[in-house]
């Protein structure tokens, strides 16, 4: 029997790759959306925790694949300024599971659409603002 070739492929990627993929989304954002999008944290982990997927009333963790946590910069007050963290969440086993199932797309494209939906989030954007940011108009 013959070895397969395995190195190929490579291993799936890991919580720190999809950060690093997810860092350089930011980076390739036009000016001033990258300024603004660097005090925002991103943070990776597998699978949504059972609270958060309770309290957003999902029963299945694979249907959420990122999340933005804080107050969108169209609602912060300077006098009263929000105390509470700008963060966006990626979770890997569902974007992969989408990226598999879908098998249209590169994983970093799929990464970099969900980093720009959660940011939009934060920046207040409509949902057609974040496809013209995702289609590079």
């Amino acid at each position: 029997m013959t070895k397969v070739e395995t190195s190929k492929f490579g291993l799936a990627p890991s919580l720190d790759d999809f950060a690093e993929i997810a860092e350089a989304a930011v980076k390739s954002l036009a000016e001033p959306f990258q300024s603004l999008a660097a005090g925002v944290s991103v943070r990776v982990s597998d699978v949504a925790d059972p609270e958060t997927l309770e309290a957003l009333f999902i029963e299945d963790p694979y249907e959420l694949t990122g999340l933005y946590s804080g107050v969108a910069l169209t609602l912060e007050q300077h006098s009263a300024p929000s105390t509470e963290p700008a963060i966006v969440f990626l979770y890997r086993m569902p974007i992969l599971d989408e990226w598999a199932q879908r098998g249209d797309v590169r994983l970093d494209e799929l990464i970099a659409h969900v980093v720009v939906h959660e940011l939009g989030h934060h920046f207040g954007w409509s949902d057609e603002e974040m496809d013209a940011v995702l289609a590079g108009d």
